[in-house]
C-alpha cells in the first residue's frame, strides 16, 4: 500500500502536514524536506523545476501515490510542468494500475478567497518566485475576474522564520516594511493571503500589526488567509472523488520526516512547526 508524501523546500510545508494529518489522521504520511538546497524563493525556475522533480521522483521511488507540494514557491513554479510534461511519462511506468498525481497548494487556497473578500480587494504575500511567477494572479483571475490583486514579495520572512528568530523584535521590522508596501499600493484591501507556508508562524504578529493599522488607521479587521486548513480540506474532498488514488493508500496512521540536511537540526527546528517532538533521516537527492 502506498503513502502521501508531502513535499516543502524546507519547513514550511510542516503547517500543511499537520492541518492535512488532523483532518485525514488515518493515512500513512511521508515528508520531505530540502533543507539543504532551502529556500527555493531566489532560484530560477530551472533550478526549482529540476529540485522539485527530484524531490517528486524520490518520493514516488518511495511508494508515494499522491504528492502535494507544500510549497508556493514549487506550486507556482514546477507543479504544472510536472503535471503536463512528467506524469504521464512516470504514470505510464507504473505497474499493477497504480497511478501517481500531484497536488499543489494554490489552487485551494485561490478558491477560498472570493467568498471571503467583501471589499473584492485582495493582496498576496509570498516570496519573490511565488510573487514573479504571478501564480495566484492567473488562478484568481480565472474564478473571480471582479477582484483587484495586489502582490508583495517578502523575501526577509522566510529566513527569519527557518533561523527561528520570528518572534524577536527584528521579524517585527520586516513584518512592518512588507504590510507597510502592500497596503500602500492598495488601502482598500481586506483580504491577505499568506502565500507562503512558513508565514502562518508570522501570523499572530501580522495580525497584530494589522488591528493597530498605522496606514489605514479606524477601518475594519483586515483578515488574514493561511493555507493549512483549506489544503487539508481539499485534499479530503479530493480523495471522496478520485478512489483510484484513495484505495492506494494505507491506513496506518504513521508519519516519516525526512531531510536533506543535518537529520538532528531538522528535528530540533520542525519543533517551531509542530506540537510534537519528531525524529527525521537524512537522505540524498
Amino acid at each position: 500500500m502506498a503513502k502521501i508524501g508531502i513535499f516543502d523546500s524546507g519547513y514550511g510545508g510542516l503547517t500543511i502536514l499537520d492541518a492535512i494529518r488532523r483532518e485525514l489522521p488515518g493515512y500513512d504520511y511521508l515528508y520531505l524536506g530540502d533543507n539543504a538546497r532551502a529556500p527555493y524563493g531566489t532560484h530560477s525556475f530551472d533550478v526549482i523545476y529540476r529540485y522539485t522533480l527530484q524531490a517528486v521522483q524520490y518520493l514516488i521511488n518511495k511508494n508515494c501515490a499522491l504528492i502535494i507540494l507544500a510549497c508556493n514557491t514549487a506550486s507556482a513554479k514546477a507543479l504544472r510542468t510536472i503535471q503536463q510534461r512528467d506524469l504521464p511519462r512516470i504514470n505510464e511506468q507504473m505497474v499493477n494500475d497504480k497511478m501517481v498525481n500531484v497536488l499543489g497548494v494554490i489552487r485551494p487556497t485561490v478558491e477560498a478567497v472570493p467568498a471571503i473578500t467583501k471589499s473584492k480587494h485582495v493582496g498576496i504575500l509570498g516570496t519573490p518566485a511565488t510573487v514573479s511567477s504571478e501564480s495566484y494572479v492567473l488562478e484568481l483571475e480565472k474564478i473571480a475576474p471582479n477582484l483587484t490583486i495586489s502582490q508583495q514579495a517578502c523575501p526577509m520572512w522566510v529566513p527569519l522564520i527557518e533561523s527561528g528568530e520570528f518572534t524577536n523584535e527584528g521579524a517585527d521590522f520586516f513584518v512592518d516594511e512588507y504590510l507597510r508596501a502592500i497596503l500602500s499600493k492598495d488601502p482598500q484591501i481586506d483580504t491577505l493571503v499568506l502565500g507562503c507556508t512558513h508565514y502562518p508562524l508570522l501570523q499572530a504578529k501580522i495580525d497584530a500589526w494589522l488591528q493597530n493599522n498605522p496606514i489605514i488607521p479606524n477601518t475594519p479587521n483586515i483578515q488574514t488567509i493561511a493555507q493549512g486548513d483549506l489544503v487539508a480540506h481539499s485534499l479530503k474532498d479530493y480523495l471522496s472523488r478520485h478512489p483510484e488514488y484513495r484505495d492506494q493508500l494505507s491506513l496506518g496512521a504513521s508519519c516519516q520526516y525526512l531531510t536533506t540536511e543535518n537529520a538532528d537540526r531538522f528535528s530540533q527546528s520542525a519543533s517551531h512547526f509542530l506540537s510534537a517532538a519528531i525524529q527525521a533521516e537524512h537522505i540524498d537527492l
